[in-house]
């Protein structure tokens, strides 16, 4: 199989759990979106809030820290062309998911779930961000949440986790 991914690590402890989760996330993303032999992987990078404040101020002029950031590198319609040709003939990255260790460990307790499931919930909601979707209109928003729900459920990953 494919690599799929590339997990860095930038001022944080490189660690296993994490990159179980993200492996076994990303793989049900390309499995149910129909990526697996689509050539295309993803760069992940964990990093603290300060790290992640940095790029979003940086690459979105927004000077406060978040939680994840995603950078598709394909338009929706362009990778949904590629994706019904089949044309992946080289590697290329499908994007960059960013995660904040530190927002996921916050959040986790504020929602009260585990950082796995936090964790688990920021990688799917950047992959299908990655891949043309978002939630900025509500109509939007209903398909990415149900997309995301389906495949934690999916993973038996839940809120009470």
């Amino acid at each position: 199989m494919l690599e799929l991914f590339e997990i860095n690590y930038l001022d944080v402890e490189k660690n296993k759990k994490c990159e179980d989760i993200i492996k076994i996330v990303i793989e049900e993303c390309y499995k149910i979106e129909n990526l697996l032999d689509s050539k295309l992987y993803i760069n992940v990078i964990l990093t603290t809030s300060k790290k992640i404040k940095e790029f979003n101020k940086q690459y979105r002029n927004i000077d406060k820290e978040t939680d994840v950031l995603s950078f598709p590198m394909f338009q929706k319609n362009e990778l949904g062309e590629k994706i019904k040709n089949r044309e992946f003939i080289n590697m290329d990255i499908l994007g960059d998911m960013i995660i904040s260790i530190e927002r996921v460990e916050q959040q986790a307790k504020e929602y009260g779930h585990s950082f796995e499931r936090e964790l688990a919930y920021m990688v799917v909601h950047s992959f299908y961000h990655l891949i043309g979707y978002d939630h900025i209109d509500e109509k939007d928003k209903v398909i990415m949440r149900a997309k995301e729900e389906y495949i934690l459920n999916r993973l038996n990953i839940k809120r009470e986790n």
